[in-house]
Formats: C-alpha cells, sequence, structure tokens
C-alpha cells in the first residue's frame, strides 16, 4: 500500500522520491516554529506530520499548508489510530523529527503517551529503533519565545523541566534546546546518513 493510500485525505501526498525520508511533525508550539520549518525546507525528502494544534499554530503564524505542499508532502491528525504511522514500518522513514514540540508533546513522549499523530510517531520510531530528535520548548527557567503578537518572557515549571530530563532518558531520542542546536542534530545525522543540505531550496 502507497503512503497516499494510507491517508484520509490522499490529495496531501504531493512531492518526494521513493527512499528513506525525515517524518518531521509539527505540534502545537510557535517557538522558533518559522525557523524549524526553514531548517526542514533544506533538509532532503521530508515529510510533515500536523497535529490538529499543529494545524491551529500554524494559521496563527499566517503559514498555510498550501503553501507547505509544493515542498513538503503533508499528512495530518484526521485519523483515531494515526493511520500514516503505518508507513514507519515499511521503512518510508529514517528519522523522525519534532520541532518544535510543546510541553505537553515532551510530557506525552517521556511517560510513553501516544495519542496524537506527533506521539505516535515518536513512539513507534522508537520500538523500531530509528533515531528521534526533538526540539524541546521549556528547557530553561527563562524561555523567550515569539508569539503571534510579540516576544513573549516565560517561566517553565519544575514538572516540564523534569519532564525535558525524562525524554532525555528515552531510548534512540536526542533533545534538543536551541535552534542552533536543532540544526547540529540534523547536521550529524545527515553525515550519519551520507546526506547533505538542499542548499537549492534556501
Amino acid at each position: 500500500m502507497t503512503i497516499a493510500a494510507m491517508l484520509p485525505d490522499s490529495q496531501d501526498a504531493q512531492p518526494g522520491g521513493d527512499g528513506p525520508r525525515f517524518a518531521w511533525a509539527i505540534t502545537g508550539s510557535g517557538h522558533f516554529l518559522e525557523e524549524s520549518l526553514a531548517l526542514a525546507r533544506e533538509l532532503p525528502d521530508v515529510d510533515l506530520f500536523l497535529s490538529r494544534a499543529g494545524e491551529e499554530v500554524l494559521a496563527l503564524y499566517d503559514i498555510r499548508i498550501e503553501q507547505l505542499k509544493p515542498r513538503f508532502r503533508v499528512f495530518r491528525d484526521k485519523s483515531a489510530s494515526a493511520v500514516p504511522v503505518g508507513t514507519l514500518y515499511e521503512g518510508h522513514y529514517h528519522t523522525v523529527v519534532i520541532a518544535p514540540a510543546t510541553s505537553n508533546t515532551v510530557a506525552k513522549c517521556a511517560l510513553g503517551i501516544s495519542d496524537t499523530l506527533p506521539t505516535n510517531i515518536f513512539a513507534q520510531a522508537g520500538k523500531l529503533g530509528l533515531p528521534g530528535i526533538v526540539f524541546a520548548c521549556d528547557t530553561e527557567p527563562v524561555v523567550v519565545t515569539k508569539s503571534p503578537h510579540g516576544w513573549v518572557t516565560l517561566h517553565p515549571r519544575n514538572i516540564e523541566l523534569d519532564n525535558v530530563r525524562r525524554l532525555r532518558e528515552i531510548d534512540h531520542s536526542r533533545v534538543v534546546c536551541s535552534i542552533d542546536e536543532l540544526h547540529s542534530a540534523l547536521d550529524q545525522r545527515l553525515q550519519e546518513l551520507s546526506l547533505r543540505w538542499n542548499t537549492l531550496s534556501s
């Protein structure tokens, strides 16, 4: 069965070749969202997996799904059983990225809860031994982030910081705390795969 055939809305799967790809999940966080997507655009062969909250946040930042489709195959969280996750079992992906990841997503991943498309992808990738990179948002006592209406300063609670520490202990998971760390982690992964950045897309 093809990737497109597994989608409730198969028209969302468009560009890309047949080789293994990056599975990039978008959650309901706007923390360096635009910068994260800019990195995704520079990678070879990326599919986007959107949670329902992720779709809402994209709209808040005036990023339309139609704008993403020419560059990415886009999977949306439209089924209770997270149908697109089945493509992991068929060898379609070599790496899972969640960037940016809300504190909610981090907590679920750290505790083994998988009830959204991104958390399902993370859990199943781990069970398959696929590397996961998570750009966690609430990682420091003080976090400055850009909301749709401007910059805000947040003070993550101990529970958020504890969940980041828990996530670091999850098998096959690498947690990054800044856009620079995300870039470095992706660069390392590209080298491991003998791949290069897609400079033509930047």
